[in-house]
């Protein structure tokens, strides 16, 4: 996987985070996961297609959901992951990898998005026939908990 990929989606998160919740933001150590892995609970997933292949997964806990829902509505009390709750967490991934793409895009890299996709519940797990580890990269928001931003992304051969 090429850091010129990646470094894009870990810049637009730490940035888009900071901004929509008002909180400091702290990028974690990177590291790299199996091709099956275990969701912790709510994952917003974008897939890419054109020059490169792959997905990524902005992965966090139902509270971390909740939370990150609620400062993004002005405070709002979430309790549950009603539509709106989900709603927020979809554009959320939206305006990540949209900012993501756009530098991808200014340096000359090619591909399209799929709109986010998400996944709510206990026990599941996402897997890639990719055969490439997916990168990990944590952001700990402060009082909302923590994301993980996980990537996998390959050439298209």
């Amino acid at each position: 996987m090429r850091v010129e990929y990646i470094n894009p989606f870990v810049e637009a998160t730490y940035n888009i985070l900071k901004e929509v919740l008002g909180t400091e933001v702290i990028r974690g150590s990177l590291y790299l996961k199996s091709s099956t892995m275990a969701i912790q609970g709510v994952a917003a997933l974008v897939g890419l297609a054109g020059d490169v292949e792959g997905r990524v997964i902005f992965d966090m806990t139902r509270d971390t959901a909740l939370a990150v829902a609620g400062a993004m509505n002005g405070g709002e009390k979430f309790t549950t992951m009603d539509e709106m709750a989900k709603a927020t967490i979809q554009e959320l991934a939206n305006m990540i990898t949209g900012q993501a793409v756009t530098k991808l895009h200014d340096l000359g890299f090619k591909f399209d998005l799929t709109p986010p996709a998400l996944f709510t519940g206990d026990n599941m797990e996402v897997s890639n026939n990719l055969k490439v580890e997916a990168l990990i990269v944590p952001m700990e928001l402060g009082p909302c908990g923590k994301i993980e931003v996980n990537v996998v992304i390959r050439e298209r051969v």
